[in-house]
């Protein structure tokens, strides 16, 4: 075999390794040091001191930041929004008594149900997981997109089971914003005891 050969051989060779290992890790490996899975952020911690805890009517509780403005929104629940000039709102954190039929089995699909039934569009999962681990809690939860008459937006919605209660975490903003906002809203939702 010539020299030619034998390196068109290795690199052959090469080439189906990396690709065994890929298909191996169902090509979720790791990228730069970081696990690539989308709920990798998730770590469930204690809030920053200098952050605010806000609380539902029936114990939920998680942090936010300075900056960010407790907003009325339904009865019982606790959100709050950073909010831009006129009124815009950049990020969005809100916690919710559970009030359906949502469990973590069917988590996955109620979310995106519930959101069309409330009249958004295109809605969309980017991810999901029945394996979310919180402060004394595990849950359920999707990274989903969609589209309202004001924005396309994209959250994190968990269904989080407690030793108290159960209760809804969202963490949502403009798509346009997401990677700008994204490290706060995840940090809130790691936060979030029901």
């Amino acid at each position: 075999m010539t020299k030619r050969r034998t390196r068109i051989a290795a690199a052959v060779v090469s080439l189906a390794l990396l690709a065994v290992a890929v298909v191996a890790t169902g090509g979720s490996g790791e990228s730069r040091g970081r696990p690539s899975s989308p709920f990798a952020w998730l770590h469930a911690s204690s809030p920053p001191a200098s952050w605010t805890i806000a609380r539902t009517a029936g114990g939920a509780t998680f942090s936010y930041p300075p900056g960010w403005t407790p907003i009325k929104t339904d009865p019982g629940t606790a959100s709050v929004a950073l909010l831009a000039r006129g009124g815009r709102i950049d990020g969005f954190l809100n916690a919710t008594p559970k009030q359906g039929a949502e469990t973590l089995a069917n988590w996955s699909h109620f979310r995106p149900q519930h959101n069309s039934d409330e009249g958004d569009r295109h809605e969309r999962i980017v991810a999901s997981t029945t394996d979310a681990r919180f402060r004394a809690a595990h849950g359920s939860c999707v990274i989903d997109t969609y589209t309202t008459s004001k924005a396309a937006y994209r959250e994190i919605a968990c269904l989080v089971v407690g030793t108290r209660s159960t209760a809804v975490m969202v963490a949502a903003a403009p798509e346009a914003l997401w990677g700008r906002v994204a490290p706060t809203l995840e940090r809130a939702m790691s936060s979030f005891v029901p």
